[in-house]
């Protein structure tokens, strides 16, 4: 199964309509995952979430809690701490430590990643969207920090976070030696060696199946055809989704945008089992993080081979 997407909570979508029905929730068997900074508070070994009791953060101003949901009687809220003072901050996380969820996630049991990832996701999306679009006056969270509402009496517009839609994209051809290859690029900032699937940002009033042949076209010159549909991932890094497709090329001659990608080859299955994983220190080619959907389509088409 995919990294972070099981997120099994109940949204409760209706019950936090209710800030009193909030409270009670707070204060009765709730667990707490705090935001410091864009990084999520880990145990200092970094194998799991630190979640606090209500009795750590009752002291603290809790009105701007995101309610993510409940599982077997416990209640989740997420609270971001970056704007409290650091000895506060110091307290709160002794036994902890806060730490980038793109450098944990990969550890974490797939529960833990999937509210992880919503939680830093949720208080990204507060940090930036703290004035209305409209009328540019202020805003505050409102049902359970899942909306935002303008403070104008006017106005009272009502903004609900936005994912971005993002395809991801493994592109193949059977060449004239009868071996089938895959297309992968890289990107100059990614490790030495490290080479994915491309990707792309889905345009406005464009379909899924249109922004994947046309952002291998840009990237990579490649004509490709038959986008099929795999699987989605969400990546709230800060807050994507990322579509999954395997699409096949009409043409096989590579041309790299260089403010796109770096390079880009083509690559048999034989191949890349000799590719090594993420973070070896060695040379040579390397595999994506195992947590990405990019890795996961890799491995579907390998399967295929089998």
């Amino acid at each position: 199964m995919l990294h972070y997407t099981q997120m099994s909570l109940d949204r409760a979508s209706q019950q936090r309509k209710d800030s009193n029905w909030l409270n009670t929730q707070k204060t009765t068997n709730s667990r707490w995952l705090l935001i410091h900074q864009d990084k999520n508070l880990f145990s200092a070994d970094l194998q799991k979430l630190q979640l606090l009791l209500w009795s750590s953060v009752a002291h603290l101003n809790t009105d701007d809690a995101v309610y993510i949901g409940h599982q077997d009687e416990i209640h989740y809220f997420v609270l971001d701490v970056s704007n409290i003072d650091q000895d506060e901050v110091n307290d709160l996380s002794a036994g902890g430590t806060f730490e980038d969820m793109r450098k944990v996630g990969p550890k974490l049991n797939g529960f833990e990643a999937s509210i992880g990832v919503l939680a830093r996701g949720m208080c990204y999306w507060h940090k930036t969207h703290v004035f209305c679009g409209r009328c540019g006056t202020a805003n505050k969270p409102y049902e359970g920090g899942h909306a935002r509402r303008c403070q104008n009496g006017e106005c009272r517009h009502i903004t609900f976070p936005r994912t971005d839609p993002a395809v991801i994209m493994l592109v193949t051809h059977t060449f004239d030696d009868g071996i089938e290859r895959c297309l992968m690029g890289r990107q100059e900032s990614w490790p030495e060696g490290v080479y994915s699937t491309l990707a792309g940002f889905v345009d406005p009033g464009e379909s899924l199946e249109q922004a994947v042949l046309r952002e291998v076209e840009e990237e990579s010159g490649i004509i490709a055809e038959d986008a099929q549909y795999i699987a989605s991932q969400p990546w709230p890094f800060p807050s994507s989704l990322m579509l999954g497709f395997i699409a096949k090329a009409k043409t096989t001659e590579i041309s790299v945008e260089q403010d796109e990608l770096q390079d880009a080859k083509w690559f048999s299955r034989a191949e890349l089992n000799t590719f090594a994983e993420w973070g070896d220190d060695m040379p040579g080619f390397k595999l994506t993080r195992r947590d990405s959907i990019s890795r996961y389509l890799v491995e579907y088409w390998r399967a295929l081979g089998e």
